[in-house]
Order: C-alpha cells, then sequence, then structure tokens
C-alpha cells in the first residue's frame, strides 16, 4: 500500500458564523486549566458550534497530516489557540483518541477541548490545543546566528524530548512521528518549553489479544509474539537518533543524493546503518553522544536502544556534567538554510518508510516455528534442508 493512502483525509475550512451568541457550554471557559484530561478520562465533544466559543482567523499555524492547523481566540479570555480541523473518519478518531489520553503528560501539546461540528454537511472533529507561539526546534538554533549551541544545551533538548516519549511509551502509545516540524516551542522566550505534538499517526501497542490472558501468564514468550509493540516503539527511538545526530552537527545522518526525497540508496543506507560522524563538525563532540546515537540507529529494532535506558545514559541523565562544547549546528543550519526543506521531508519519508516495513513483520506462527521443544513434541525432523527458507528474517 502507498504510504500516502492513509493520510488523504482533507482539511474542511470552519466558515466564519459572524458574532453568533455564547452557548451555555461557553462558561466552562477555555483556558489550560479546563480540560486536562486525568487519565483515561472519556472523551468530551462538545456540540454547539466552535465560533460560538472561539474567534477563529484564516491564519494557518500548519499543516497537520490530517489536516490544518488554525489560529483562533477564545472569546471569554481572549487567549489565542491552535484549532485542528478533521474530518470524523476512524483514522481522525483514533488520532484525537490517543491524542487526549496523553494530553497534560511533560513535553506534550495539550489539548483545552474537543467539537463535534458539521461543516458543509459533513460531521468534523475539531481540536483546541495551546499555540506553540516559539515555532520549530529547528528553526530557533538557526535563528541564534553567533551565539554558539553547545552539546549541553543539546543533551538538555534531548532530555526534554525523550521524557515526552518515555510518557508515550509508559502509556503504551508510539508516536511514530517524531521528527522536527513536530517539536514546537510554547513561546519565543528562552525559557520557552519545547513540546511534542501531531498524533496523526500514533498507535496503541498493547497487544489485546496477547497471550496475558487470567488463566495463562506465560512465562517467557518469544519475541517475535511481542513484535509489533517493540517494532512501533522502535520508530521514535530511531527519530530520537536522527533528531540527536542533527542537533550535534546541523544535516542529517542519511541523505538522499539524487534529489528525491527518498532514493533507494538512502533507503539501503538507513537499513544498512550507514552514517559517518564527518570532520570538522564532529571533531570536538563527546564520544558519549556518538556512542548514544549509534545505540539509537541500531538497524536491528530489537538491538536498539529503548526508552528507559535511552533516559538512563549519562549524557542524558546527567545534562549538567555533558561538556558545554560549542558546536557547528547553527552555522550549518543557516548555509544549508535552502536544502531544509529537503532534509525535513527526507525524514517524513523515511518514516514513512520505516512504518510499512515493520507493519510487514510477520510474526511467525506456530506451525513454522523451529522451537525444538514444538519441533520434538510433533516429532518433527529438525529443518537443515529445503525448509531452511521459510524461517523468517
Amino acid at each position: 500500500m502507498h504510504h500516502n493512502q492513509e493520510e488523504q483525509s482533507g482539511n474542511p475550512i470552519i466558515a466564519q458564523h459572524g458574532t453568533a451568541h455564547l452557548s451555555d457550554s461557553s462558561s466552562l471557559g477555555c483556558g489550560l486549566t479546563d480540560l486536562q484530561p486525568p487519565a483515561y478520562s472519556k472523551l468530551d465533544f462538545r456540540k454547539n458550534a466552535v465560533t460560538d466559543d472561539y474567534k477563529i482567523t484564516a491564519q494557518v499555524l500548519g499543516l497537520g497530516i490530517n489536516g490544518k492547523v488554525l489560529e483562533c481566540y477564545c472569546k471569554t479570555t481572549g487567549e489565542k489557540c491552535a484549532l485542528k480541523i478533521l474530518y470524523d473518519t476512524p483514522k481522525a478518531r483514533r488520532e484525537v483518541e490517543l491524542h487526549w489520553r496523553v494530553s497534560g503528560g511533560p513535553h506534550i501539546v495539550p489539548i483545552l477541548s474537543l467539537y463535534e461540528n458539521m461543516h458543509k454537511g459533513k460531521k468534523c472533529l475539531l481540536i483546541i490545543m495551546e499555540c506553540m507561539e516559539g515555532g520549530e526546534l529547528f528553526s530557533r538554533i538557526q535563528a541564534r546566528g553567533d551565539q554558539a549551541f553547545t552539546e549541553r544545551e543539546a543533551s538538555e533538548i534531548m532530555h526534554d524530548i525523550g521524557t515526552a516519549i518515555e510518557y508515550l511509551h509508559h502509556m503504551d502509545i508510539a508516536h511514530r512521528d517524531v521528527k522536527p516540524e513536530n517539536l514546537l516551542y510554547t513561546t519565543k522566550e528562552s525559557n520557552a518549553t519545547l513540546k511534542l505534538t501531531d498524533f496523526g499517526f500514533a498507535k496503541e501497542t498493547t497487544l489485546h489479544n496477547s497471550l496475558q490472558t487470567p488463566c495463562y501468564t506465560p512465562y517467557y514468550v518469544a519475541p517475535e509474539v511481542l513484535g509489533p509493540e517493540k517494532y512501533d516503539k522502535s520508530c521514535d527511538m530511531w527519530s530520537l537518533g536522527v533528531i540527536m545526530y542533527i542537533l550535534l552537527c546541523g544535516f542529517p545522518p542519511f541523505y538522499s543524493n539524487t534529489g528525491q526525497a527518498i532514493s533507494p540508496g538512502m533507503k539501503q543506507r538507513i537499513r544498512l546503518g550507514q552514517y559517518e560522524f564527518p570532520n570538522p563538525e564532529w571533531a570536538d563532540v563527546s564520544e558519549e553522544a556518538k556512542q548514544l546515537i549509534i545505540q539509537l540507529l541500531k538497524t536491528d529494532p530489537n538491538e536498539r536502544m529503548t526508552i528507559g535506558q535511552f533516559m538512563n545514559h549519562p549524557w542524558i541523565s546527567q545534562s549538567m556534567v555533558v561538556p558545554p562544547t560549542p558546536l557547528h549546528t547553527s552555522r550549518v543550519l543557516t548555509e544549508d538554510k535552502e536544502l531544509w526543506e529537503d532534509v525535513k521531508e527526507e525524514m517524513t519519508t523515511a518514516l514513512a518508510t520505516l512504518r510499512v516495513d515493520y507493519s510487514q513483520v510477520k510474526i511467525k506462527d506456530l506451525d513454522r516455528s523451529n522451537n525444538p521443544l514444538l519441533n520434538k513434541r510433533r516429532k518433527r525432523p529438525m529443518p537443515g534442508g529445503p525448509d531452511r527458507g521459510e524461517q523468517a528474517d
């Protein structure tokens, strides 16, 4: 399946309804404290027109996977917010459900309120979120100019992103689209908070039909059985590796040499883990940082570091002792400014490829597995010859 098929949800734009009267539900207000959902609180869609409570502008803040994000203002408080509009589809429902479940978690863009409105005869889901006025992570670093960005600052940023992923993975949710444009700052101030957004590809990683029924808890489970969960989460760990690499030097580890978003050569380099730490940009970067990247960019998802291991790594957990070495990052980002859109597109395409690859990882069924105990019980010869090729990769 072409990876874009599930993304074509379209973006309805909500028409302004003039000055509609405030409805009863607007008395709930629309501030940050309004709807911080407790764990697993039920989705709460308001049915009145969003325009009763919010003034919607034509200012487009961003384009999510599944819909446009517009600037809007709460009519009661004047607070600037972001409005994401989705056609009501099962995919959109999943995005809203999972984002809602983790909203209020550390370094995650919170949902302030949810609406279900009709637009041009179609049911739409509207998500009001905190407005991230500080812009994208790398735009901010690039804008620093002569003020050097240091390895210690890179460590602090990775700790923040890791905190968000740790929360998601603990909630058994994989984001699967962690990339530069989904990492935004709350304000333009130097003390702004970095947050992760856009849950359009997020996925629950618990296996509902797992073997852990009340009457049967396995003492060990073959790694293949736990496959899908691990693969989806490992996609986020690969993203952390790529983002950390770019933070430390200003360019990505994998390149497409053809001018396409992703070339066969680049796909192969990702699959084979072919990247380098070239000088001069990497000359002064600590060995610890390089080793951490190597653990994150492992080609085999089973060997890739988990979020727990990442958060416990000294380069992440002890930012204060990471050397404040000046990096080349802001200079490289500025010099390669016109390439940045390509870099983002490459990462988008690479993530799509990873998601497709992982969805095709087949769990071995018992009949074809080469479990010595099962073979013995079935009195089946161990595979030595022609059956060998049947083993899953």
